[in-house]
């Protein structure tokens, strides 16, 4: 049983949360909170698996509140925030500071909204709740990684371009790793993460700030360029098109038939394996369900090299476990290696 905590100044979220969550026979919601003071001394006192919290409340806010739970009774926590670019800003400091995911709400038409993430947010608590906080390593420095010298020899063909794919638990991971990629990274990322439209535009400009390679939202028709990493806009699909022997562009689609993610990670891998053959590297980060299977399949199939996270640094150890289970990982390590590996490869 999944014990939970849930956190929102707003009688009516509180009640249809609760009331939305204890439809799983696997899940038991242990208390409420109005407010971050409220939710800082039921954490302590509940001892939750897991919270759902708010953003904006009176008292104490939810960051603020996040911060001292992380500091006294560290739990997994999951941010409830409605979908504008401020919130977007505010719980990308969430999960900075410690949250592992969130949960978007719309404002403007919240009683039917809410309701639509009843599956989602259900599968997220008890994936979450059930595992706890990943054990990562903490290290003193996020200065980028030195690219190897020309004494360094990769027995395998040249890697062209790089494709990642991530989930719950991916912005924490993207940025562990693309801060520690350098300045002169030579060749082109391809970053599809899931996220509402509005939440990638204000991640990549957050990651821009942290990293010393470009970071930017990718847009319809740009051409891409190396040591610049291109984050797919949240609502679409992203995807790549040659269009000149020396060009790639990239394409922003609505509709990709059986693809239930936006954006998706095979729609993104699989058009790179298209472009560039051989000459990809694959690389598949935290998150819930099989997204990106057909893509690192079809990047083994063709030469190209694949690395997975390992199941203790993940959030959730879905994506990557389905990839390692099929045996089409050529490397599974901890995300803090991960730079490392991708600078190796290229």
């Amino acid at each position: 049983m999944v014990r939970v905590l849930v956190v929102d100044d707003s009688a009516f979220i509180r009640n249809t949360l609760t009331s939305m969550i204890s439809s799983d026979p696997e899940i038991q919601v242990v208390g409420v909170a109005r407010d971050g003071v409220e939710a800082v001394e039921k954490v302590a006192q509940l001892k939750p698996d897991i919270v759902t919290l708010d953003v904006e409340m009176p008292r104490m806010n939810g960051i603020e509140a996040l911060r001292q739970i992380m500091e006294k009774t560290p739990v997994p926590v999951i941010m409830v925030s409605s979908l504008t670019t401020e919130e977007a800003r505010i719980t990308l400091d969430a999960l900075d500071i410690g949250a592992v995911d969130f949960i978007p709400k719309n404002l403007s038409d919240l009683s039917i909204n809410i309701v639509k993430i009843k599956d989602n947010l259900i599968d997220k608590i008890k994936k979450i709740g059930k595992r706890g906080l990943p054990l990562l390593k903490r290290l003193s420095s996020r200065k980028p990684l030195m690219m190897p010298g020309t004494s360094h020899v990769v027995s395998h063909r040249r890697i062209n371009i790089v494709a990642i794919g991530s989930s719950t638990g991916g912005p924490k991971a993207l940025q562990n790793i693309l801060t520690r990629l350098p300045k002169d990274f030579p060749v082109p990322i391809l970053i599809a993460q899931h996220m509402p439209q509005s939440f990638t535009g204000p991640f990549a400009e957050r990651l821009n700030q942290l990293s010393s390679i470009e970071v930017k939202e990718a847009e319809q028709g740009e051409v891409i360029k190396r040591g610049i990493a291109y984050i797919a806009p949240g609502g679409g699909h992203m995807s790549i098109v040659k269009k000149k022997i020396t060009e790639t562009i990239i394409s922003i689609s609505g509709n990709k038939g059986e693809y239930i993610y936006k954006p998706s990670v095979d729609v993104l891998m699989l058009s790179v394996v298209e472009c560039f053959s051989g000459h990809v590297l694959g690389v598949i980060l935290t998150g819930i369900g099989n997204d990106g299977l057909k893509g690192m399949r079809e990047i083994k199939n063709n030469g190209g090299r694949t690395i997975a996270e390992d199941e203790e640094s993940c959030v959730v150890y879905g994506m990557p476990k389905v990839v390692v289970e099929a045996g089409i990982a050529d490397k599974v390590v901890p995300v803090d290696e991960i730079a490392g590996e991708i600078i190796n490869s290229v």
